[in-house]
């Protein structure tokens, strides 16, 4: 009975695995199957996700780069998150740092070889001045390094926001759905996935390349982890982040820890088999989580972020540089399209259509 399970499953990772190659739809079911598959089958699940990785990404791995522009003081209440209203999270708190500080921190990632500079504050969503105050940000950063892409992540938007962002040279924005729709009410009540959804599709219909994908390890399901999948192709994103939850000491969800490699192995997995043609992005709580298999995970993500997140420490991005180096895999240049010729076009369409009376389709 163990042989048969066993050539049954490689049967339905192969056809999993054609589907995706194809750019095919892969089903609810299949992407389950790969959730629930067995410890002995992982080397195998990720064999097989990392020969789609490498048709449409190769062995090229993107760096990003996280700004904190504002810490902590946020309204919203979500059960994660270090910044968040009621935490006690021995965390940084302050208000904007100023633009030259921005672009200077920016500056010494990109000579690292960063290629995505992501602008984050914290709050419900950004004011009017907020939006000036980031688009002199991103013309500094542009200034100086042409060729860098810049994400922006300020929470809801507000009509014309996106706009304005896109006219102030910003590559994209990132706004993270996090969980199912079903499972939202559990991690806050502040505001609503739907919400969530709602700014994803502001930024994308502004032209901005939407940036957006979910945090593991919060009690949710493998029904949720499917169910957040598939709200988030239906978007459409061209990144898609997969954090693993930092469980700060001062949150509702400090002290948890549920994933172990394997699962994490797994969530990547399945997301590669979703978005077979889209950044995939190892985000935070990569090391905790992962650990010593964070180089097996290169084989599923193409692209990850460099040094430190929002409120915790990464590792050294000297050992992420060796990491890569060391799995035989190269950092992704300056001048490299980081999606395949089809996506990368329909990113080019998407942003000169923008504000016009018939917007690109993508």
């Amino acid at each position: 009975m163990a042989d048969m399970a066993a050539t049954l499953f490689d049967d339905l990772l192969s056809t999993i695995t054609d589907k995706a190659l194809r750019r095919d739809v892969v089903d609810r079911d299949e992407l389950l199957a790969v959730l629930a598959s067995e410890d002995d089958e992982l080397l195998d699940v990720v064999a097989a996700a990392a020969r789609v990785r490498r048709r449409f990404f190769g062995r090229r791995v993107k760096l990003n780069y996280l700004v904190n522009m504002k810490s902590g003081m946020c309204p919203e209440d979500c059960t994660y998150c270090s910044q968040r209203l009621g935490s006690t999270a021995q965390i940084m708190k302050y208000s904007w740092i100023d633009t030259g500080e921005a672009a200077d921190a920016s500056r010494r990632a990109i000579e690292v070889g960063a290629k995505r500079i992501c602008l984050v504050a914290s709050g419900r969503g950004p004011g009017e001045r907020d939006i000036d105050r980031v688009a002199g940000t991103v013309a500094a950063i542009k200034n100086s390094a042409p060729g860098v892409e810049v994400c922006v992540c300020l929470g809801l938007l507000k009509d014309g926001q996106a706009d304005r962002l896109r006219e102030a040279g910003a590559d994209a924005y990132n706004h993270n759905l996090n969980t199912s729709a079903d499972n939202y009410a559990e991690i806050c009540s502040t505001h609503t996935f739907d919400d969530r959804v709602a700014t994803v599709t502001e930024a994308k219909t502004a032209g901005l390349s939407p940036c957006s994908g979910a945090i593991f390890g919060m009690g949710e399901s493998d029904d949720d982890i499917v169910d957040v999948a598939m709200a988030l192709r239906d978007l459409g994103p061209d990144s898609v982040p997969v954090n693993f939850l930092i469980p700060f000491q001062g949150t509702p969800l400090g002290g948890r820890w549920e994933l172990t490699p394997q699962r994490c192995l797994r969530i990547l997995a399945m997301f590669r088999f979703a978005f077979p043609d889209v950044e995939v992005r190892m985000a935070g709580g990569r090391e905790i989580h992962l650990r010593s298999l964070q180089p097996l995970a290169l084989h599923l993500a193409n692209s990850m972020f460099l040094g430190d997140y929002l409120t915790s420490e990464g590792q050294p991005g000297q050992d992420d540089r060796a990491m890569i180096a060391d799995a035989g895999f190269v950092i992704e240049g300056a001048d490299e399209p980081t999606l395949p010729a089809h996506r990368h076009d329909l990113v080019t369409l998407r942003r000169r259509g923008a504000g016009s009376s018939t917007p690109a389709n993508t």
